[in-house]
């Protein structure tokens, strides 16, 4: 399968901050005090006021947060020039000495910029990068030559299950995935943290009609396995060397009945222990195992 990195997201009008060579740069946000401003004298709190909260207001679609993730992203080609890094004193001297991010000015700030910038909780491990959407790959572009397996979700929202698809899919030498634009998050945040840099190495097609783009992955020679518990037939029995799209719905709805329609075969995980559910991430793993020993029946 490819390995190119692609851009995965959707489309920005934000004009992405340049390149520079490597330059620690002190500071917070990058700004100090504002010039020609009046400073007018501290006033007196006023106790009946609501505390305010020290948190900035996130954004976090626009940041990618964690070693992995953010190491993913500068090694991404199509993010060359995007974006501000930040990073602690001890992670930017880290950056420097390994040589990790050549091109790119860092911001040196304290932990505590970062915590202010995430969501609560988010662990950043010293590195956070704001960037804009990548621009998604095109469905023929992923699709062609038909080799291999494809992963569709129809309308997944939960950014942690998405992440760990993404991260499964890499690992067991997927194509990419295919989700639809209007159901899905954005590649970043705690769904960039939870896929460990898999979002930039993994290609993903953003489609408008899933149900048109399987009918077009059918016309370019792929077939669609979509996994519903209900199902009489096992995922070992429906599962061929053929180019495949493992199809896997949401946890609550399970995969939509036009979709479900435009399948070739509907097929379960079989689980002889009685305790029939699995977390749709889980599924997937195990999806994606069963259908890499299929396809490895090819060469």
């Amino acid at each position: 399968m490819s390995r190119i990195p692609e851009r995965n997201d959707r489309k920005s009008g934000k004009k992405p901050a340049g390149a520079g060579g490597f330059k620690a740069r002190q500071g917070g946000h990058g700004g100090g005090a504002a010039k020609g401003g009046w400073s007018p004298r501290a006033t007196e709190p006023n106790p009946t006021a609501a505390p305010r909260s020290n948190r900035a207001k996130i954004d976090a679609d626009t940041l990618i947060w964690g070693r992995h993730p953010v190491l993913a992203a500068l090694n991404n080609p199509a993010r060359k020039g995007m974006g501000r890094l930040l990073a602690t004193p001890e992670r930017a001297a880290e950056l420097e000495r390994e040589g990790l991010a050549p091109g790119r000015i860092v911001e040196v700030v304290e932990p505590q910029a970062l915590e202010r910038m995430l969501p609560q909780g988010a662990v950043h491990q010293g590195l956070v990068f704001k960037v804009q959407p990548l621009e998604g790959l095109s469905l023929e572009d992923l699709a062609e030559p038909a080799r291999g397996v494809i992963v569709m979700l129809d309308q997944l929202t939960d950014p942690q299950n998405v992440g760990a698809i993404f991260r499964s899919a890499l690992a067991f030498g997927a194509r990419g995935i295919v989700v639809q634009d209007r159901h899905s998050p954005v590649l970043a945040g705690a769904l960039a943290k939870a896929a460990a840099g898999a979002t930039e190495r993994l290609p993903c097609a953003r489609v408008t009609n899933l149900s048109r783009a399987l009918e077009r992955l059918a016309d370019l020679g792929w077939r669609a396995v979509g996994l519903d518990g209900a199902s009489a037939e096992t995922l070992e029995t429906a599962l061929d060397n053929r180019p495949t799209v493992l199809v896997m719905g949401s946890e609550g709805d399970g995969i939509r009945r036009l979709v479900a329609e435009h399948c070739d075969v509907l097929a379960k995980i079989p689980m002889p222990g009685g305790f029939e559910s699995l977390n749709v991430s889980n599924a997937a793993a195990i999806a994606l195992y069963e259908a890499s020993r299929k396809q490895q029946s090819l060469d």
